[in-house]
Parts: C-alpha cells; structure tokens; sequence
C-alpha cells in the first residue's frame, strides 16, 4: 500500500482519524483508541523514520502502513513516489 498522507497533524503525540482509516493504522501498530477527545487516533510520537523529525501540529505527514512508519512531509512524498 502506498504511504497515505495527511494533511494536518492534530498534536505531535497523535491524530484523530476515521474509521474508514483503522484498518491501516492497525496494520501499521500505531491504532490508539478509548480517549475522552474521540473514538480512533494515529499514534505519531515517535517522528520520521527516516530522518527523526518530530510531527507538529498543523504540519502534513504520511503513514506507511506496510513498514509501520510515519514520514515527514519530505521523505513521505519520496517513498510515495518510488
């Protein structure tokens, strides 16, 4: 599966995201489920694989579900590409 990009980081710990979006999150070990603010987050902490840049709020990052990672802007869009 190609990395899938959002847009928009709610935090730099994680992002709120639909259900249509569990199913690669889960595939990736970064589900986070069960918090007061809603049903289903992307787990991001832990910054770019690639580089170690930390996800800001408000900044874009991409998911790759197959190898778990999360992308910055940068290389997210290299493997996306590749």
């Amino acid at each position: 599966m190609r990395p899938i990009r959002f847009e928009e980081a709610d935090s730099a710990e994680r992002t709120q995201i639909g259900e249509g979006l569990t199913r690669p999150a889960v595939a990736a070990g970064r589900l986070e489920t069960g918090r007061a603010e809603g049903k289903y987050f992307l787990r991001h902490d832990d910054g770019c694989a690639v580089c170690g840049k930390p996800v800001e709020a408000g900044s874009p990052f991409y998911l790759d579900p197959d190898a778990g990672e999360i992308l910055c802007e940068e290389h997210g869009r290299a493997r996306r590409e590749s």
